[in-house]
């Protein structure tokens, strides 16, 4: 329900003016500034973000500039959550981003991982090797006119209303692992990586089918290419439609598992990775010399389904409710009882 001032017909006049004083004052605030800028007006965000007094500093690698910027922990998530999930997204998914986003890396800090950080002194680079990063500068150009104030502004409220949350489970900080789109279910840690984390379990997510451009792509390449990328013999044309290959085991996410090409065994993750597909549920078809691969949905599959959260928020879903719908256990808890600010 939103705050609202209601001027009755008993209320003293002296109330009055003052409620509508109050509304005039905070209007620089609430309005969006346009400030001159070369040619035209550059719209500038009227929601700033906030940062502790001695904020945590985040050693980011710049992979283009080839040097490390010190950003401030808010900083670094606003500016994650602006390259990870399209702003146009719901203010609860936001929010759900940018906590997963911030635990990530809290939980890199109190680990002291630097794996796949070419550089000494930087903890994460700006890449999806780690989480895609932007600057402010980076949004501007991405962004032209006026929606950059209002997606950033949206990006700052995010962080504002989640400032210092991270998920942990048993008290420490999660592996937040997120990606794109479901296939209507996400997938249990140990089907695609090796390990089994109890959080990280295939829950369904039905919301990715009707939301996402991305739920089902097709790649097309030759029958040779294929046997190439896979490292199998030629396919005979004998084979028929199926190239004699099979589908052996599905994983509880309804991806495949393991399955036979070629005399060979591949589990789902390997062909999805050598032939770079969009998923590992996937159904192929031969004509000709030709091949052609459906996949349904877009990433690993393990963890938050950013569509499935936009999706969820579009139910009236919290951030809350759905960190807690796809990782599971787990509680909201504040970072600063795990890493201390920087000196």
């Amino acid at each position: 329900m939103r705050n609202r001032i209601s001027v009755r017909p008993w209320m003293p006049i002296v109330t009055a003016i003052a409620a509508l004083l109050s509304i005039t004052l905070l209007l620089p605030g609430i309005l969006v500034k346009r400030i001159s800028g070369g040619s035209s007006d550059v719209a500038a965000p009227s929601v700033a973000l906030r940062e502790e007094t001695k904020p945590v500093l985040i050693p980011v690698y710049r992979t283009r500039e080839e040097r490390v910027d010190r950003v401030p922990l808010e900083t670094y998530v606003r500016n994650v959550l602006a390259a990870e999930m399209p702003a146009e997204f719901e203010l609860e998914a936001l929010k759900a981003q940018a906590i997963a986003a911030r635990t990530y890396i809290v939980k890199r800090w109190m680990d002291g991982d630097t794996s796949q950080v070419p550089v000494q002194g930087a903890l994460v680079t700006d890449t999806v090797a780690h989480q895609a990063y932007v600057t402010e500068e980076q949004m501007k150009r991405n962004w032209p006119g006026d929606e950059f104030a209002k997606r950033l502004d949206k990006l700052n409220r995010a962080v504002n209303e989640t400032a210092g949350l991270i998920v942990t489970y048993q008290h420490k900080p999660i592996q937040a692992a997120f990606f794109s789109t479901s296939n209507g279910y996400t997938e249990n840690s140990e089907d695609y990586w090796r390990d089994y984390i109890p959080y990280l379990r295939s829950v369904p997510s039905p919301w990715d089918k009707e939301l996402s451009p991305k739920f089902t792509a097709t790649t097309t390449m030759s029958v040779q290419e294929f046997a190439k990328r896979l490292g199998i013999g030629a396919i005979p044309a004998s084979a028929g439609a199926g190239g004699g290959m099979k589908v052996l085991a599905t994983t509880a996410g309804h991806r495949v598992k393991t399955m036979s090409a070629g005399g060979k065994t591949f589990t789902g993750r390997e062909v999805r990775e050598k032939l770079e597909l969009n998923s590992s549920q996937f159904t192929w078809k031969i004509t000709g010399s030709t091949i052609e691969i459906t996949t349904t949905g877009y990433g690993h599959g393990v963890g938050m389904s950013q569509w499935g959260a936009n999706g969820m928020a579009k139910e009236g879903g919290s951030a809350e409710s759905i960190l807690k719908y796809y990782y599971k256990g787990v509680e909201l808890e504040s970072a600063s009882a795990f890493i201390a600010p920087s000196t």
